[in-house]
Formats: C-alpha cells, sequence, structure tokens
C-alpha cells in the first residue's frame, strides 16, 4: 500500500468547509475503509479524562457494544494511558483484548494527540492476522496529526 498517495486526500476530507467536524471524521473512517483492503473496521474513540473512559465517536464498520471504555481496558483503554500506538498482529495472542467481533484478528490503535494532550485515538481492526507494518503507524500518525486541527 502506498500511503503517500492516500495523504493529500485525508487532508482533502478534512478540509470540508461545508462538513461538521463528525461528518469529516465519518467521511475520514469511511475513505480508509474503502482505500486500505485490510482496514475492515475504522474509527474515533475519545477521552473524557475526568471519568478515565473513551467514548466511541464516527466510525465505519460492524456495530459494536463498546462505546464507553474504560482507561487501562482493552487495547483502546491500554492506548489511553501509555500514550503509545499499540499493534496487536493477532488478538488471539492479547491477554487484555475486547472482543468485538469473531471476524477480527488484529488492531491497531494510534493515540489523538492536541496541544500535547491524549484526547482519544483512532482504531483499526482487521479480519487479516498481522497486516499493518511501519508504514501503517506512520500514516495514521499522519492522519491525527491532520484530524488534531479540527479541535
Amino acid at each position: 500500500m502506498n500511503f503517500e498517495s492516500l495523504k493529500a486526500q485525508v487532508i482533502t476530507i478534512l478540509s470540508d468547509a461545508n462538513s461538521e467536524r463528525d461528518i469529516k471524521l465519518k467521511n475520514l473512517c469511511q475513505f480508509l475503509s474503502d482505500t486500505v483492503d485490510y482496514y475492515n473496521w475504522v474509527g474515533f474513540y475519545f477521552a473524557n479524562h475526568e471519568n478515565k473512559t473513551l467514548h466511541l465517536g464516527p466510525y465505519v464498520g460492524a456495530e459494536t457494544d463498546h462505546t464507553v471504555i474504560p482507561f487501562g481496558k482493552g487495547i483502546c483503554g491500554q492506548v489511553a494511558e501509555s500514550n503509545a500506538n499499540f499493534v496487536v498482529p493477532d488478538v488471539a495472542a492479547q491477554d487484555n483484548y475486547i472482543a468485538c467481533s469473531f471476524t477480527v484478528k488484529s488492531e491497531i490503535v494510534v493515540p489523538l494527540f492536541v496541544k500535547g494532550i491524549n484526547i482519544g485515538q483512532i482504531d483499526i481492526d482487521s479480519h487479516v492476522i498481522d497486516p499493518f507494518t511501519n508504514a501503517d503507524e506512520r500514516f495514521l500518525e499522519f492522519v491525527n496529526e491532520q484530524v488534531s486541527k479540527l479541535f
């Protein structure tokens, strides 16, 4: 996958002056899901630091019961505490994993920072074991850098 070729479209989606932030984020999720064949669920979680919980934002993919996740629980909750990317090549091998669907085989979560504060994350599930590379991480960091400009 040539992620460089996708960057301009990410900027275009997030620059749409006629759309509200959540619409831009939903359109971004749809674009990523449609463009990268192993991005099967793409969504954002946003932090409530007072309650130490993550709350599901715009997403594309199968419905999930995990609309609120406590910090520390699951991959997303761990990223809320660690402030670091988390790539899970095989979710079956992960102890602190919250199963969303039996079809999910791997996951990548990249934190979203605004003014140095982790306000949430982009979360991507794949139906493929171990598809995520360093290039995915760098691209999703770019995506979140662009998303942070909306806040």
